[in-house]
């Protein structure tokens, strides 16, 4: 069995499709690690084109998080993943935090929610405004019993006019946070419009005014969220953390070497490869668990190259690759997704994110999976 994927330079490799996948197994959650995978949204194919709004396949959607959660790692639902702003709008958004923390509540799984600034409209905002979308955003995730994640927020990036503002708002929302809460500091390879978070374009300056808010709020603070795809800033950052406050990397090129830590400090996870990868980081979550560190560097370390790939630029549309695989897994039914992004990423980008994950086993049916990637290349004009 065998099958001919595009190149980017234009020629053709062969591939041969994998005849040993992963088997599946369900796993208790993890111990010594927090591990969250950033989850997708399953689209409705039939009527996402109906009106501009996303329109969510709630049965897939759901699914596919009690699949993360018997594998023994928790969601970290409506965040980047999902597309925050990239096609998922907050009433649908809040309609999956609702769904999601109650399946959570009934199954025992874990789950984290991100509450953003979504809803307002684009243009200048006045802080207060934008505070108050804060504030309806985390009354609906505590409400339905879930921790939140407090997203960057490109309204505040655009209304900010320094540091003082940053400090103002989060302080605002900190104070009165019902539970502890996890800072998300996503950087502009995600999202270009959080250029200068936290009132500064020098990182270092940012890194200063972010941790003020942690220290000064130590007790609201559960933990940090990096995503800025730099380990040594996220190193830095994690040492200099109030104790008790976790960190939770968000870096999907150096996450293996953060999670295992130097010995003093370690990562917690909270990532968006963790939804393709999940397998494999669940069994690397259970190595840890045995203080097995060589199983778990045999299971995490290999799938770096997928990651760096899903997450090369521009790094938004890493979304793209993430549905892409789930529909090779047979998680879902089509290769559609809400705002028509499943045509962000090249076909050549496409076949290298096929034939990386399969070489790692993680599509449990790589006969299904073949066929499905031939749909693509006939739907293409490069029928293999």
């Amino acid at each position: 069995m065998s099958i001919r994927l595009p190149s980017a330079d234009g020629g053709l490799r062969i591939h041969h499709p994998c005849t040993d996948p992963l088997p599946p197994l369900n796993f208790p959650p993890a111990r010594s690690r927090s591990f969250y995978a950033a989850a997708h949204v399953v689209a409705d194919p039939l009527a996402a084109s109906a009106d501009a709004a996303a329109v969510v396949d709630w049965d897939t959607t759901l699914s596919f998080r009690h699949r993360l959660w018997a594998q023994g790692l928790g969601v970290a639902e409506a965040m980047d993943t999902a597309q925050r702003g990239m096609g998922l709008d907050w009433p649908t958004a809040a309609e999956l935090i609702r769904r999601s923390a109650a399946d959570a509540l009934a199954t025992g799984g874990r789950i984290v929610c991100g509450a953003g600034t979504d809803q307002l409209p684009s243009g200048p905002q006045a802080l207060a405004v934008i505070a108050a979308a804060y504030e309806e955003q985390l009354a609906h995730v505590e409400a339905c019993g879930a921790r939140a994640v407090l997203l960057a927020s490109r309204a505040l990036a655009a209304a900010a006019r320094g540091p003082e503002d940053y400090l103002e708002v989060y302080g605002r929302l900190l104070r009165q946070s019902a539970r502890p809460v996890v800072l998300h500091w996503l950087g502009p390879m995600f999202d270009p419009e959080l250029s200068g978070y936290w009132g500064h374009h020098d990182l270092d300056d940012a890194t200063d005014v972010f941790l003020k808010i942690v220290s000064k709020y130590p007790e609201k603070v559960d933990g940090i969220k990096v995503s800025l795809l730099d380990a040594g800033r996220e190193i830095d950052i994690r040492r200099r953390l109030p104790a008790g406050v976790r960190c939770y990397t968000g870096d999907d090129y150096h996450y293996p070497e953060l999670i295992a830590g130097d010995g003093e400090h370690a990562s917690d996870a909270l990532l968006g490869i963790f939804d393709p990868i999940a397998p494999l980081a669940a069994r690397a979550a259970q190595a840890l668990d045995r203080g097995d560190p060589a199983a778990f560097r045999q299971a995490l370390e290999p799938t770096v190259g997928l990651s760096r790939h899903l997450f090369a630029p521009p790094t938004r549309y890493y979304k793209t690759g993430v549905v892409f695989l789930a529909w090779l897994a047979g998680h879902q039914e089509h290769f559609t997704m809400v705002g028509g992004l499943q045509s962000a990423r090249s076909l050549p980008h496409l076949a290298t994110a096929y034939e990386q994950a399969d070489l790692l086993g993680l599509l449990p049916d790589p006969e299904r999976a073949e066929r499905r990637m031939r749909q693509l290349l006939a739907v293409h004009g490069a029928a293999s």
